[in-house]
């Protein structure tokens, strides 16, 4: 029997490769001598770089760069086996984990460290890039990383605007005289699960400001300041992200990728399906075990669950999804390839508790058991019949 488990992971508690082992476990108990492939996908955000380096191979990179409080924090990225392919989670270098509870505020906090991590990245001779964006504690729009790769982004005095994305109303003319041209000769390619426009009510600022310390005050200005931030780049840059799909994930950073480095937005798991070459996998499996930490009815909008369903659904491999939490709208992920979907959780608990990584585990391996001592007894009777 072969079996290709390909989960998402489950945020804030187990990394896509670690979901992988505890479902290995659990079938091994059933099925000793089965061929399980663990494949580790992620959207874009936590654990894409440890899920492309886990499925492809690569080395981890670690360096110093400027965190989003314009003081220094410790990021990892991802080189992958080719030696040319960087893979660059932007939460490494201004995540909003990074950023104490009380000092959430987007109005200062910047993405300088992600321009960092390219030019790091760079050096080392790297001309491919795959920049995850998910858990941004940023709304600039990508200045700090503009600046980060030579840009300068000038007030009426012709004065470097401040970090964060309250300077962005500054903001009166771009300058590239000094960018690193290293960026034009590289391909960049941003992976995210959002769709959203850079501003106005569905973009960067209302929809996730307030998770990152905005205020309702502080909204408006935020907001105002993407607007100005979109026109000054069209103006001197010639580049449109006004109403550019998915310019408003992490905090306006899609736009500005867009703009400042020529990307192409994709999304995460499309883009790790493809690199990966998921299907060579697929083709000849039994079964596909798929899985995030949530599966709701927002699963179907290019979530990991739902986009390795597809592929399956190419080679009629049947598919089970394991889920932290399953809500009332899940069966919609039935009709987008999903055959069947578990909670993993047994008895009742505390979110805290079922989130604790050695729990999550148990769960994990005890219900992969079950499902597959189930698939075994229908596979015996059909056998014996």
């Amino acid at each position: 029997m072969k079996i290709v488990i390909a989960s998402d992971s489950f945020k804030g508690s187990l990394n896509s490769l670690e979901v992988a082992k505890a479902i290995e476990s659990g079938i091994k108990k059933v099925y000793p001598r089965a061929d399980i492939i663990k494949f580790p996908i992620a959207d874009g955000g936590e654990g894409t770089v440890q899920a492309f380096i886990s499925s492809i191979g690569g080395e981890l990179v670690t360096t110093n760069v400027t965190g989003p409080l314009g003081t220094k924090v410790t990021a990892t990225y991802g080189i992958l086996t080719d030696k040319k392919t960087a893979v660059i989670e932007m939460a490494a270098a201004a995540g909003i984990t990074l950023v104490p509870q009380d000092q959430l505020n987007p109005l200062i906090t910047t993405t300088y460290g992600v321009g960092e991590l390219i030019r790091h990245a760079l050096d080392r001779g790297c001309t491919e890039f795959i920049i995850g964006l998910g858990g941004s504690a940023t709304n600039d729009g990508g200045a700090g990383l503009a600046q980060a790769l030579g840009y300068k982004l000038l007030d009426a005095d012709d004065q470097e605007i401040a970090f964060g994305g309250g300077s962005l109303q500054n903001l009166r003319r771009i300058d590239a005289t000094n960018v690193d041209h290293r960026i034009f000769k590289a391909n960049f390619i941003v992976a995210s699960d959002v769709t959203n426009p850079l501003y106005g009510p569905n973009g960067a600022t209302y929809i996730y400001g307030p998770q990152k310390g905005a205020t309702p005050k502080m909204l408006n200005e935020l907001d105002n300041g993407l607007k100005n931030f979109a026109k000054i780049i069209y103006r001197d840059l010639k580049k449109d992200i006004h109403n550019l799909p998915a310019a408003g994930a992490a905090g306006g950073l899609g736009g500005g990728l867009f703009a400042f480095v020529n990307a192409t937005l994709k999304r995460g798991i499309d883009i790790i399906i493809e690199k990966a070459n998921l299907k060579k996998y697929l083709h000849d499996a039994d079964y596909v075990i798929t899985g995030e930490g949530k599966i709701d009815s927002q699963t179907i909008n290019g979530k990991v669950p739902v986009g390795v369903a597809k592929i399956a659904k190419e080679y009629n491999v049947p598919v089970i999804a394991l889920a932290g939490y399953v809500d009332d709208k899940s069966f919609l992920t039935h009709e987008a390839g999903i055959d069947a979907i578990f909670s993993i959780i047994n008895y009742p608990i505390t979110v805290e508790q079922a989130m604790e990584p050695t729990t999550a585990k148990m769960f994990l391996t005890k219900n992969a058991e079950e499902i597959f001592r189930l698939i075994k007894l229908i596979t015996d009777k059909h056998e014996d019949e």
